[in-house]
């Protein structure tokens, strides 16, 4: 049930248990935009931790348990926000709920925030955070401007928050984990795709896609639904969007030209030939036609969203450069699921068709990996080499025959092993030809700078 019986403005503090994820870190940022003293607990330091000290906001690693900072010990002024990855029986959590306080998860609170406000939300299995990311960045480069609460940093903003107090438009990435969009009211909202996840959560394939039925119920009734034209989904007014598929708005002639990916697309209105994206990617080239149609119904010229696209420079972590010379490609990618993997592939070989491609996957959960084993196992077939690093496990046990190693088995590639994280950057830190990806959700973004460092070293 949302949170509607809270009045935002009822508190004038904001106090973070888990402040140090993606999420969490945006609406820090907006409390602390407001004027509130923000303050918070994370396990572990890390970029974003160290971002948000950099911007006046307290964050320490020990949990205080009963002795919460000065400014957070009045129960009806300070709003608590927690993340369901802290464990239940963590001492801060154990005091607030204890003492009264308002404790709320970060999708309650998102939902409470952007309830008054025209509502975009981004919701999907694969690309939320990039279309997202890159929808408002085109409202911010026009004058309708928005704000936004991103799954990833916007390196467009170098932030994974933006605000413009004027504007009446909030861009949501609308997450399905732990059904956590059914607390937001969107007045629109894309569905990039429904592709089965999260079935530790949802339990089956069928209960997953009911969860995305109950989120566009929610949708107002005067707004719309951008859906790919794959997801069954339905609304009153309904506007589907494909690359070569009949829809709505098709994407065509997707192809590689003076270093951009460039399509033509044919709308309702007529045909736009030669739209230029600022990053690569064929799922881009269809998280782009998704942003145009939502733009476009939101009034936007063509000229506003054709420029925006040229300039849009992505997310962290999603399709990221961090060597490209004529010999040797880095990318670090967030792909954690097949589909996701697919697509990261596929655009790969389009780029560089005669270069041999490595990638160091992390799978992510031993329940996603066990739920998608074959699937993992055939899409990774599809490089030259792949290297596998342990499971990483995040909030979940082991499961008896879910390991790298076994999957490493089905993986019929020629050139495969495991490896740990340190000897992952000893291999590959000296190369000189070829492509390589890290690819996953957990922490192998811990070994992006070595790997880097090694590989721009002579």
């Amino acid at each position: 049930m949302k949170a509607e019986e809270i009045n935002i403005n009822q508190f004038d503090c904001a106090y973070f248990i888990g402040i140090g994820g993606i999420g969490m870190s945006a609406l820090a940022r907006y409390f602390k935009g407001k004027g509130w003293p923000v303050a918070g607990y994370d396990k572990t330091p890390s970029p974003l931790t160290d971002a948000l000290e950099a911007e006046g906001i307290e964050v320490h690693f020990e949990d205080y348990g009963p002795v919460l900072p000065e400014p957070f010990k009045d129960v009806s002024k300070t709003l608590v926000v927690y993340t369901p990855a802290i464990p239940v029986n963590m001492g801060e959590l154990l005091h607030v709920q204890h003492c009264g306080y308002t404790v709320k998860k970060r999708a309650e609170v998102l939902g409470m925030i952007t309830r008054n406000s025209k509502a975009l939300g981004v919701a999907g299995t694969h690309g939320k955070t990039t279309t997202s990311a890159m929808l408002a960045h085109i409202l911010n480069e026009s004058p309708l401007k928005c704000n936004a609460f991103l799954g990833g940093i916007s390196t467009n903003f170098n932030s994974n928050f933006i605000s413009d107090p004027k504007s009446d438009i909030t861009v949501i990435e609308a997450d399905e984990f732990d059904r956590s969009f059914l607390q937001l009211t969107p007045f629109a909202s894309i569905v990039t795709s429904t592709d089965a996840d999260h079935l530790d959560i949802y339990g089956s394939g069928a209960d997953f896609i009911q969860g995305f039925h109950d989120y566009t119920a929610l949708i107002n009734p005067n707004g719309f639904l951008i859906r790919h034209v794959n997801v069954d989904l339905i609304h009153a007014n309904m506007i589907s969007y494909g690359l070569d598929q009949e829809a709505d708005y098709t994407g065509k002639n997707l192809r590689f030209i003076g270093g951009q990916f460039t399509f033509d697309l044919d709308t309702p209105k007529g045909e736009w030939v030669n739209v230029a994206l600022g990053i690569p990617g064929i799922h881009n080239a269809e998280n782009a036609i998704a942003c145009i149609a939502m733009c476009i119904e939101l009034g936007l010229s063509e000229a506003e969203i054709r420029s925006a696209l040229k300039s849009f420079t992505g997310v962290k972590r999603r399709f990221e450069y961090h060597v490209r010379n004529t010999n040797i490609i880095y990318i670090d990618d967030y792909a954690h699921h097949p589909t996701e993997i697919n697509a990261l592939i596929s655009s790969i070989k389009l780029l560089y068709p005669n270069k041999r491609i490595t990638g160091v996957f992390q799978p992510h959960l031993f329940t996603r990996t066990r739920d998608f084993f074959d699937q993992f196992a055939h899409e990774l077939s599809r490089l030259d080499e792949v290297i596998l690093l342990p499971i990483y496990p995040a909030r979940e046990e082991p499961i008896s025959g879910i390991t790298s190693d076994a999957l490493l088995e089905k993986v019929v590639a020629r050139d495969k092993k495991v490896l740990e994280p340190k000897a992952v950057v000893e291999l590959l830190e000296n190369r000189k030809e070829g492509v390589i990806l890290t690819i996953g959700a957990g922490d192998i973004d811990r070994i992006v700078p070595q790997l880097k460092t090694g590989l721009l070293s002579e």
